[in-house]
């Protein structure tokens, strides 16, 4: 999915649906214009529609997808029967190799573990898997490929991962250098950078 300058993305978004948004230095040029604009100007009204859209583009952005995937993830959670539609979304996106990757402290953001993904360097019970989109489930095993172990992307994993806490539903063994999925994804909602009721809202409309 391409995407357009960062830095303006969160600004328009109001969240740090990046990584390169998350750091001091955004937030201090962020409050820096917020200062300098804010008495020129009278904060508008946004319509119920308008903060449906910014939530939709926040887990967009947050998961790296492309609308047509977003709208799939959205129908398949709203055609379940057995659990809530924000439970089914959220694990939708959740189980994707990617964000997986991403979650077991592989890489230290989604864009990255999407990169691994692409390029080969990550396996799915064994064997290699190119597509971050690949659906994950209970018991499926992520590995980084024999090849790719000597690599520099995973040259000071073992630094990375000591300060890194896996979600109740992963596992991770520093040793095999293997990932388990224990359960379903789930997501605290404070944990969430987004507001899934609202994007569910705007899909109804």
């Amino acid at each position: 999915m391409k995407i357009g300058p960062k830095y303006k993305i969160c600004k328009r978004l109001g969240s740090g649906v990046f990584d390169k948004c998350q750091t001091q230095k955004f937030a201090l040029a962020d409050e820096k214009a917020k200062k300098k604009g804010g008495s020129r100007k009278r904060p508008r009204q946004m319509s119920e529609y308008g903060k449906q859209l910014i939530e939709k583009q926040k887990m967009r952005y947050t998961y790296g997808i492309a609308e047509k995937q977003l709208t799939r993830y959205v129908k398949e959670a709203l055609a379940k029967k057995d659990v809530k539609p924000a439970t089914g979304l959220v694990e939708n996106l959740e189980s994707r190799l990617d964000n997986i990757v991403y979650r077991l402290g592989l890489a230290k953001s989604r864009q990255m573990a999407r990169q691994m993904v692409s390029h080969g360097h990550i396996t799915v019970g064994g064997r290699k898997v190119t597509i971050p989109s690949y659906r994950m489930s209970k018991g499926l095993k992520v590995g980084i490929r024999e090849g790719s172990r000597e690599s520099g992307l995973f040259s000071n994993m073992k630094e990375d991962l000591r300060d890194h806490k896996n979600p109740s539903w992963v596992t991770f063994n520093e040793k095999s250098l293997e990932g388990e999925i224990k359960s379903k994804p789930t997501a605290d909602a404070t944990d969430l950078l987004f507001d899934v009721s609202s994007v569910l809202e705007f899909y109804s409309r």
